[in-house]
């Protein structure tokens, strides 16, 4: 319960407090709210012209805002009107900055008025605020129950930024670049070598990749050129520079998947492993606090049990090699329950089992889980679904690629999110890239796959970054 306190019972020298972190979303929200969009109090943006992005300063009038929180909340609290304040900033607060907000009352005068001093300062006892305000008390008591506002949605992708960071920190993967003759595909690569990412070796006519680079005023100094003549040799010549160890990753390029992907897969001279080859998303979806993987989207069409059974394996691995200890595995269908009439929740169920008696490692599994309830606490609740995977799962394994596709294109065009796309299984990933695809999703794919070799040679995640866990 929220209560306040009324004129009467208020005294000269009462003060009140409150501690408040200064976020991206923060300033975000307070742009749109505002309309104020100077550049030095937006994220992302290089305010000094040096290169590199600076880290935003809040606007003066946000950190002012905060004093209203312990105003409206506290001291007074419900049924306080704010009457006038004045500030003096002295100081910048800026992302990160832990602020505590103090409002202390110096007066009180005729007509329930109440005047309060107000100060802004950060953690380490830096003065970023000060003034005074003046307000009218309530009368009456009011006493709330405590309620939460609705949650805000910022378009905000994270998890790719920080997937990208922590690829960074390991030695670039050769990769054979197929077919790479149009603007999209090859300054996809060489986004990605300038990243530090990939080493590519560009498998096409060298005169049309050329024609292509000087349209984009981008130099080839340091890119291998492998002459082809057409894509489907092109593809072929990605899979023989795997074969002699040359290449480390596949990754595509101005071609159709089906004819990238021919080679791979074949039984003669591919790059076939152990298991089943598949597909796997990774979506960057606002508000999520982690990556959610969806397998298979692209590949298996109507995935058998034994597919399914190397679909999830091969998603676990992915998820680890992304640095999540032990993933939590979904195996959607449209029920939560097993029922024969749907032979998915048959298929879900033994997968589940399969993975308790260690025949799937390295992941909790569980199902049939329905959407909701895979990824939503409440759903789940309300379900009364009793599991660690339930709310909570990085992983949602699809009954079909039809499913799966619509799911990845649904998260895409209608929850903003961003989709990053790796074939797994094979000898080495193959880095599927779209001409839709932005910059973050072409690079986020090519981290991927470099994380992903990093985890099969060492069984070891890459290293997180330091403020990974923002």
């Amino acid at each position: 319960m929220v209560g306040n306190k009324t004129y009467d019972e208020i005294s000269v020298g009462d003060t009140a407090s409150i501690s408040r972190v200064c976020t991206a979303n923060d300033l975000y929200i307070f742009a749109n709210a505002s309309g104020n969009l100077n550049p030095l109090n937006l994220p992302d943006f290089d305010h000094n012209g040096d290169g590199r992005k600076d880290k935003a300063l809040a606007p003066s009038m946000w950190v002012g805002a905060l004093v209203s929180a312990v105003l409206g909340n506290i001291l007074p609290g419900p049924g306080t009107i704010y009457r006038s304040q004045c500030f003096d900033f002295l100081d910048r607060a800026q992302i990160g900055d832990t602020l505590k907000v103090t409002v202390t009352v110096v007066a009180k005068e005729p007509a329930n008025l109440i005047r309060v001093a107000t100060k802004v300062e950060t953690a380490e006892g830096r003065l970023v605020a000060e003034g005074e305000g003046v307000v009218e008390a309530p009368k009456r008591k009011i006493t709330l129950a405590a309620h939460e506002v609705p949650q805000i949605l910022v378009e905000r992708h994270l998890h790719f930024d920080r997937l990208i960071a922590r690829a960074q920190t390991l030695q670039p993967l050769a990769t054979a670049v197929v077919w790479p003759d149009d603007d999209a595909s090859l300054g996809g690569a060489l986004m990605a070598a300038e990243a530090g990412l990939i080493r590519p070796i560009l498998i096409g006519r060298a005169e049309d990749i050329g024609a292509v680079a000087a349209r984009l005023g981008q130099s080839l100094d340091g890119c291998e050129i492998v002459e082809t003549d057409d894509e489907i040799a092109a593809a072929k010549k990605a899979v023989a520079l795997v074969h002699e160890g040359r290449a480390g990753a596949v990754m595509k390029g101005h071609l159709h998947s089906d004819i990238l992907l021919k080679p791979v897969v074949s039984r003669d001279g591919g790059l076939r492993a152990t298991r089943r080859i598949s597909h796997a998303f990774i979506m960057d979806v606002p508000g999520r606090p982690a990556p959610l993987i969806i397998s298979d989207a692209a590949i298996n069409i109507a995935p058998d049990l034994d597919t399914k059974v190397d679909i999830t394996q091969n998603a676990i691995d992915l998820a680890r090699a992304m640095g999540i200890e032990t993933p939590k595995v979904g195996v959607l269908s449209a029920v939560e329950t097993v029922n024969p009439a749907i032979p998915s929740t048959l298929d879900a169920a033994i997968l589940s089992k399969m993975a308790e008696r260690g025949q799937i490692k390295g992941g909790i599994v569980d199902g049939p889980l329905a959407m909701d309830n895979a990824v939503d606490v409440n759903a789940a609740r309300t379900k009364g679904i009793t599991s660690l995977v339930a709310g909570h799962a990085d992983v949602l394994i699809m009954p079909n690629m039809e499913a799966g596709n619509m799911l990845a294109k649904e998260l895409t065009f209608i929850a903003h999110a961003q989709a990053a796309g790796v074939v797994l299984g094979a000898r080495v990933p193959v880095i599927l890239t779209s001409r839709a695809d932005d910059d973050r999703a072409r690079l986020a794919s090519c981290a991927l796959a470099l994380l992903y070799t990093h985890w099969q040679r060492t069984g070891i995640a890459a290293k997180a970054l330091p403020d990974e866990a923002e």
